[in-house]
């Protein structure tokens, strides 16, 4: 496992606060699902930067809070660039009043989930893909210092 994860930032100032504890958890929940990975992009942005590309990419005349692209052939390691916007995720977590890092983390889970395969179109996808994420959430990293790149 490659285990590129990498973060970057779209007209907005957003830095994680740790990335290597975040990294772990994403390569921990890639163990946990039996994935392989060869490289994944989250690209923090804000809500208009997403808008345009959910509307130039996708048709889509909507704001939302992430989009994954994905870029491997099935059953290949995982290749994908993954955009959330750090506004709809400010929004999100008063809404659900949640904490901005409990909504960030299952927003970045959403995404991974998304690469493989759940998806949440209809209202037993969107239950299958909250399950999930709530795994996810469970998750706790590997201890600090185990990602290999």
């Amino acid at each position: 496992m490659k285990n590129k994860i990498s973060f970057f930032s779209e007209e907005i100032k957003f830095k994680l606060t740790s990335e290597t504890d975040t990294k772990n958890w994403i390569v921990a929940i890639l163990k946990k699902y039996n994935q392989k990975l060869n490289f994944v992009n989250f690209i923090f942005c804000n809500d208009e930067y997403l808008y345009q590309i959910n509307k130039e990419q996708l048709n889509h005349d909507t704001y939302t809070d992430i989009i994954t692209f994905q870029y491997n052939e099935k059953n290949e390691p995982l290749e994908s660039d993954i955009f959330i916007s750090i506004d709809r995720i400010k929004e999100n977590s008063e809404t659900y009043k949640v904490s901005f890092e409990n909504e960030l983390k299952r927003v970045l889970a959403h995404g991974v989930l998304h690469l493989f395969g759940f998806k949440d179109k209809t209202t037993k996808e969107q239950k299958e893909m909250t399950e999930n994420e709530n795994i996810c959430l469970e998750i706790k990293s590997v201890p600090r210092g185990t990602l290999k790149n």
